[in-house]
């Protein structure tokens, strides 16, 4: 049978729908076609639906994931303790603290193949809001821990899972409502993490400055909960798209008891999982992981060695979430017009660049000329890394058809998440202990190790782009 075209509609009242409904084709005829994407619905929801549906997964963004990647306040906050006596983190080692950062990035994205599954079992709404109360219970756990490893299960470990269930079926939903503007449409609802993270960093240490560092941590708690419990409520999978999961989990639910399911993931089908773009793809989401969050953790830090006050250092967060603000935006128009496949491999190509001309020559150069390096580079960091986040899902039913959405996505974000476990703590091994906050000659490996993954990260997102060469708009 024939595979079918993508159909575009005209947006009147809206974007046009993106649809998993039932294919008439063989089995045999969509192992044959794994990446020919499914038909548009022909319904158009109105302006408002779609507007709430990118509304309600900003809120997610905003007060999820910004309070992780915002955790470079808490990372020079703990560097400071661990030079104090009496201090649950009093001697541990500049990467000792990160592992708890490090975990809670890890996780929210490891976790991907079970939020995926749980949210065709149940639904959206249900694990949205399940990790919203996970999430937020989680920081309350961590104010009243004694030990490091009691942050590391706490701060990293159940908020990184909690983090997961909310974020991951966030970003599965919003591409089932959109197609001609999904890359857009994404921009927007990821940029949230720019918000908030303009927005918490300043506010984090203001509050541990007032309040303390473990008020902080419960009224962060709340602030999450209450925030994605409203928004999760909204999001939910586009009708047509919808009848396809209830297709896909039948047969199981027959087979097998639903608990027995909890800990089922969905497996990618096997032509697609040996074709040469999902190597490519999963290559360069490992590689892209392993090296983007260690600058998120250490711009505070880092800020710091180079001789601003921690107050100062942590407006450094906030200049790069600023930044990635306004470019996810302008990034998923563009990725809109010029093709997704393409503006990931520039926009990685462009975070490499930043790493070697600015933030590696900051650390080896005279304190004024490092200052206004690593300023250039925050913004240019902020703008171009992030970009990956939101592009890479936007692609994926291009790559791989909307019958393989949801496998393929719950499987890359295990791998995303596997790169950042590995990449990030290895990396802050090559930051000398003691030497994090005054020091930033010390941060000239750890610069050149990111560099070096970013850049063969662009090279297997180059690879994608080869692998659908047939096509220039991808």
């Amino acid at each position: 049978m024939a595979g079918r075209t993508e159909i575009e509609l005209a947006d009147r009242a809206g974007p046009a729908v993106e649809s998993e409904r039932p294919d008439p084709a063989s089995p045999e005829d969509r192992e044959e076609n794994p990446t020919q994407p499914d038909t548009v619905a022909e319904h158009v929801y109105s302006h408002w639906h779609y507007v709430s549906i990118v509304a309600a997964a900003f809120v997610v963004m905003v007060t999820t994931c910004a309070f992780v990647f915002s955790f470079g306040v808490y990372q020079s906050l703990y560097e400071e303790m661990a030079r104090e006596p009496n201090t649950p983190f009093t001697g541990s080692s500049t990467a000792l603290i990160d592992l708890i950062g490090t975990l809670a990035i890890a996780l929210m994205s490891m976790a991907g193949p079970f939020a995926m599954s749980w949210a065709k079992l149940f639904s959206p709404q249900a694990v949205i809001i399940a990790g919203g109360w996970l999430f937020g219970i989680s920081y309350i756990l961590a104010s009243f821990s004694k030990a490091l490893w009691h942050f590391a299960l706490t701060q990293g470990l159940l908020l990184g899972i909690g983090c997961c269930m909310a974020y991951v079926p966030t970003m599965a939903v919003a591409p089932t409502w959109f197609s001609k503007r999904r890359g857009l449409a994404m921009g927007v609802i990821i940029s949230g993490t720019g918000v908030g993270g303009m927005i918490w960093p300043p506010a984090l240490r203001a509050m541990i400055s007032h309040v303390g560092f473990r008020n902080t941590l419960r009224i962060s708690g709340c602030i999450s909960l209450t925030f994605v419990t409203a928004a999760g409520a909204i999001l939910r999978w586009e009708p047509k798209f919808q009848e396809q999961v209830k297709l896909q989990t039948a047969g199981s639910s027959r087979s097998r008891p639903k608990w027995t399911r909890l800990f089922s993931v969905p497996l990618v089908n096997w032509r697609v999982a040996r074709s040469k773009r999902f190597t490519a793809q999963a290559l360069g989401c490992f590689l892209q992981s392993a090296g983007y969050s260690t600058p998120l953790l250490f711009y505070a830090a880092y800020a710091q060695a180079l001789g601003y006050s921690a107050t100062t250092a942590a407006n450094f967060i906030t200049l790069s979430n600023a930044s990635n603000f306004v470019s996810r935006i302008i990034i998923g128009y563009a990725a809109d017009k010029f093709g997704r496949i393409n503006a990931l491999a520039v926009t990685t190509m462009l975070s490499a660049v930043a790493v070697f001309a600015f933030w590696l020559p900051s650390s080896l150069v005279s304190s004024a000329a490092a200052h206004g390096l690593f300023i250039v580079f925050t913004i240019l960091y902020g703008a171009f890394a992030s970009a990956y986040i939101s592009l890479f899902p936007a692609s994926l039913v291009e790559l791989f058809g909307v019958q393989h959405f949801t496998s393929v996505n719950g499987a890359l974000y295990l791998v995303r998440g596997v790169g950042a476990l590995l990449g990030t703590p290895l990396t802050g091994l090559l930051i000398p202990r003691g030497s994090a906050l005054t020091e930033s000659g010390t941060y000239e490996r750890a610069a050149i190790t990111v560099g070096v993954l970013l850049f063969a990260a662009t090279v297997a997102c180059f690879w994608v782009r080869v692998e659908v060469r047939g096509k220039w708009r991808v």
